[in-house]
């Protein structure tokens, strides 16, 4: 049978079409409370692991209440995944929730039945998670050395389009931007130099405008009648060679990949010569590589350098670790030499631990 000539046009629109795809970026959050059973005899109302993020804009959260949320759940422990912030209105995620016991497995299982929409503040789980006096009683199964791990595996929804080929036109393919490339050939080949740079006796050709355009103190240095711009020579005190190259690498090209093993001095160097973007790349090197043996000092490096970021993250784990960092020779040696970042740590730790009272009871000293 002939289709009317409307209905016809209505099919052959209809051979266009778009595709819409969802894929779930996967997470796992490993969160370990000490002194399980001193949280409970003490009666806290509720925990919060540090934060931890998912993807680039978002931060999250595991929220504990040790005596559950209502008079229902009041014989539980109640768990929670929070969202605290992201860069959209809304998340739309699942979740699932298990313990590790003393043999390093998984127990007490339980999975979201579907994804959930999160938004800043908005939490969902489990209000009747476990019954607080079957895991005490459980303890050596289930809270080995007195500790509770708590493991949440988050899958956050991503929405992918894509359009079908009848709706796409054929675009002109624009080359990408050669700029980095080809002011890092100026820097390595030292073309068209005009200033000198003498580091530790060794020289560097390099030029004025821009070193002035990326550094603002280097742009003082040759804006002022100053030595440096008059002679178009430099003095460069207090660095290495090869931390002097990373940072000057870093002005002409914006990259940084050799931070692994030097991290903690290109971070002082970034800091003299006004590099923010490149602290922050060295901030993120120096939180991957952070351990017990070295948040003390990497806390100290982030105070001294004015590295928030870096600062807030290596709190947050030395108040998840409180124990093992308070006996390594570090943390001893700010105890005696930087008493106040003990308190900021201690301070991290009350906002936890509000019940304790002085942060000898949270950190060893001797």
């Amino acid at each position: 049978m002939a289709l009317p000539a409307g209905e016809m046009a209505r099919a052959e629109i209809a051979q266009r079409w778009d595709h819409t795809e969802v894929s779930f970026q996967n997470f796992s959050y490993r969160w370990t409370i000490s002194n399980f059973h001193l949280m409970v005899e003490e009666r806290l109302g509720s925990l919060r692991s540090p934060t931890f993020s998912i993807g680039a804009h978002d931060k999250w959260c595991l929220r504990v209440n040790l005596n559950g949320v209502d008079e229902e759940s009041a014989d539980y422990l109640s768990v929670y995944l929070v969202l605290l912030s992201c860069l959209n209105s809304h998340i739309w995620a699942k979740f699932q929730f298990w313990i590790i016991n003393t043999e390093g497995e998984k127990t007490k299982f339980k999975k979201s039945p579907r994804a959930f929409m999160f938004v800043p503040g908005q939490d969902w789980g489990y209000k009747q998670f476990i019954l607080r006096d079957f895991l005490l009683s459980h303890a050596f199964w289930l809270l080995p050395e007195d500790r509770l791990t708590l493991v949440c595996k988050v899958s956050v929804a991503q929405v992918s389009l894509s359009l079908s080929d009848q709706n796409k036109k054929p675009g002109i393919l624009v080359p990408r931007c050669t700029l980095a490339d080809d002011l890092g050939e100026l820097w390595l080949n030292s073309r068209f130099t005009d200033c000198c740079l003498v580091v530790a006796g060794q020289e560097f050709r390099a030029h004025k405008a821009i070193l002035a355009a990326r550094s603002p103190v280097f742009r003082a240095m040759f804006q002022h009648d100053m030595e440096e711009s008059r002679k178009n020579r430099v003095e460069i005190p207090d660095l290495e060679p090869q931390v002097f190259k990373v940072m000057v690498d870093f002005i002409y090209t914006g990259t940084a990949p050799d931070l692994d093993s030097m991290a903690a001095a290109v971070l002082a160097a970034a800091d003299k010569y006004g590099l923010e973007r490149l602290k922050v790349m060295c901030e993120d090197t120096l939180f991957r590589d952070l351990s017990v043996e070295n948040a003390a000092h990497t806390l100290f490096l982030a105070d001294l350098h004015s590295s928030g970021q870096l600062k807030t993250q290596t709190l947050d784990f030395i108040t998840a670790h409180a124990a093992e960092v308070s006996e390594t020779s570090d943390w001893k040696t700010m105890v005696g030499l930087y008493p106040h970042l003990v308190f900021e740590a201690y301070g991290s730790r009350a906002a936890h631990c509000p019940f304790l009272e002085h942060p000898i009871k949270c950190f060893k000293q001797s």
